[in-house]
């Protein structure tokens, strides 16, 4: 959720069962979905009468300053679960500026106590860089870190384990594209994401400006051959403002897209769904009155912290470039919020802390589901939390 510096904007040998499928994660755990559901009327019914209902934990993962690190917040995570552990990637901010960081952890209760590591020390290096995206690139049995630093950038790595193994930086681009360039010339563009299908990579990118774009290349060919750039979506600046997130639901040919707005009570969440990456998009909680996920729909047990439901990432069901979410299990999604009391002055310095959120059943992702003892089960999970 950052901008150009100076802006204002901006997971061994474990066993899974995945579709009734035992898996073996070595590196990674691969997605294998379920046939897609058919899109009966009666689903889609299900869908569109289903709302989001989220409980919000408090902050789970605290900025943790060193002798070299002077800290005011984390934000923008990226999580991934592999080796027996989840994963998780964030933008870092204070006084000298913003970096990455990286923790890990087994469970969500050892999280507020995980040491941090400052990327700076890895081969990404010092410098401006935020909005980490973390994903297995299975076709290359390789890690990828998707970043920006002022134009988009990736990292790879063999060994998630190993946070000081990531590689120098390289841009997905050699130019860039005109459909970014605002008025003055200028790229108009951050908060980068990869997904991909069977058989393209797709970038998306919004830009504080009102847009969200998207940038195609092969399966075959990525990380290069980015082009194609385009506008996929357009409202007013506050309505589609930035960080982007984009997922396949598993068992469903279906696609959902999630951007942030800004509203008079905090940063919330609008969604949208196709049933292609380079499809049409239709919305699916499309308004402040109707948010993906928002201060009006998070109930918070502990004491609500924040009015911000602000960049984050879903949890996934798999850690590798199709980005596949579950909708028979309730949804997660780790998010950046701040003390609606904060008066810093200074955009930079504003506190954030990473929170986790749990949707409530029924909601149009748990609707997808396609079965109705996986929908029972959703139920009793989304109770349990």
């Amino acid at each position: 959720m950052l901008g150009k510096p100076g802006r204002r904007g901006k997971c061994l040998r474990v066993f899974h069962r995945i579709g009734g499928l035992l898996l073996a994660a070595g590196a990674a755990t691969l997605t294998i979905a379920a046939p897609a559901a058919e899109r009966t009327p009666a689903l889609e019914k299900a869908v569109a009468s289903a709302r989001f209902q989220w409980s919000s934990t408090a902050p789970v993962i605290l900025p943790k300053s060193d002798a070299n690190h002077q800290l005011a917040a984390v934000k923008d995570p990226s999580i991934v679960y592999a080796n027996g552990k989840y994963h998780v990637f964030m933008t870092t901010a204070g006084p000298q500026g913003w970096g990455l960081a990286y923790t890990s952890f087994r469970t969500w209760q050892e999280a507020p106590t995980a040491p941090l590591t400052f990327l700076d020390k890895s081969g990404i290096g010092p410098g401006y860089r935020a909005a980490p995206q973390v994903f297995f690139f299975a076709p290359q049995k390789r890690w990828y870190m998707v970043f920006q630093g002022g134009d988009p950038f990736y990292s790879t790595t063999m060994t998630i384990d190993d946070p000081l193994s990531w590689s120098a930086p390289k841009p997905f681009f050699t130019t860039i594209p005109d459909a970014v360039k605002g008025k003055d010339g200028r790229a108009e563009w951050l908060d980068f994401w990869v997904i991909c299908d069977t058989a393209q990579c797709h970038l998306f990118n919004t830009g504080d400006n009102g847009r969200l774009y998207r940038s195609d290349t092969s399966l075959h060919d990525f990380p290069a051959g980015f082009g194609n750039t385009q506008v996929v979506l357009e409202d007013a600046r506050d309505r589609l403002f930035e960080a982007g997130m984009t997922y396949k639901v598993a068992g469903t040919g279906t696609y959902a897209t999630m951007v942030e707005a800004t509203g008079p009570k905090g940063r919330y969440f609008r969604s949208w769904t196709s049933d292609r990456l380079d499809g049409q998009w239709k919305p699916l909680a499309g308004s402040l009155a109707d948010p993906f996920a928002g201060s009006s729909n998070v109930d918070y047990p502990k004491g609500r912290w924040t009015l911000d439901i602000s960049h984050g990432e879903l949890i996934r069901q798999g850690n590798d470039q199709t980005l596949t979410i579950d909708p028979c299990k309730p949804v997660q999604f780790l998010y950046q919020g701040v003390d609606p009391h904060a008066n810093t002055g200074d955009y930079l310095n504003l506190p954030y802390r990473l929170g986790l959120l749990t949707a409530a059943a029924p909601n149009p992702i748990s609707a997808m589901c396609r079965t109705k003892a996986g929908a029972r089960a959703n139920m009793r999970g989304a109770r349990g939390h």
